[in-house]
């Protein structure tokens, strides 16, 4: 995965809370090859009619939002069904940092995964935010360092895990995160070996069958 440390990007505001999975990639699309890309079912039911004609006037619609890389939505963001593929969409769209309250529990596990940056700010800054990033993109600064995000001059903290944010700022994933600890687990196997060997496996013994 692509390390995130700074980005310097534009960002786009969907004030609306509780956007389910569902809405970030209703089920009929799931049924496509991720290779199609899924970016383009992003929002669909939202930002289309019933006829599938774009609404204009969604966010995702306006000017250089396809440069966009930051969401900032309010609470309960990615809640509903554990369906990975809402976090595919956002990625394959290009968002790299989505800002809420909260996050639906898998939705946020499943980002980090995928290098998407589910980061936490308070409930009043998230509206500070969605007033100063207005109804078209705008220019908008994440530092993951200092956890910090700025639009304007609206600067404000933000909250991960620690754990999330060491595998962010490094592009790694859960067996990368093992990996730095490789020696260690070398050490404590063979110290457990030479305490046990009795629990290591033998191969078996070849059994010689004669004919008679």
């Amino acid at each position: 995965m692509q390390p995130i440390t700074l980005l310097d990007t534009l960002g786009v505001a969907l004030a609306a809370a509780n956007v389910d999975t569902d809405q970030l990639i209703p089920a009929r699309f799931m049924k496509e090859p991720r290779s199609i890309g899924y970016g383009q079912f992003l929002l669909y039911d939202i930002r289309h009619d019933e006829q599938g004609i774009p609404d204009p006037e969604f966010i995702l619609h306006r000017p250089h939002a396809d440069s966009a890389e930051v969401m900032v939505s309010r609470r309960n963001f990615g809640a509903g069904s554990s369906r990975e593929a809402a976090v595919y969409a956002l990625v394959d769209y290009g968002f790299r940092c989505v800002v809420a309250p909260s996050f639906g529990d898998i939705f946020a596990s499943n980002a980090v995964n995928n290098g998407l940056l589910p980061a936490v700010v308070e409930e009043d800054d998230t509206e500070r935010l969605l007033a100063a990033l207005g109804d078209a993109p705008a220019a908008i600064h994440v530092d993951l360092e200092k956890q910090v995000l700025r639009v304007a001059e609206v600067e404000v903290s933000f909250s991960i895990s620690p754990v999330w944010r060491t595998k962010l700022l490094n592009g790694w994933d859960d067996i990368d995160m093992t990996r730095q600890h490789a020696e260690t687990i070398t050490d404590f196997t063979a110290r457990y070996s030479a305490q046990f060997p009795w629990t290591a496996a033998q191969p078996p013994e070849s059994t010689l069958i004669s004919k008679g």
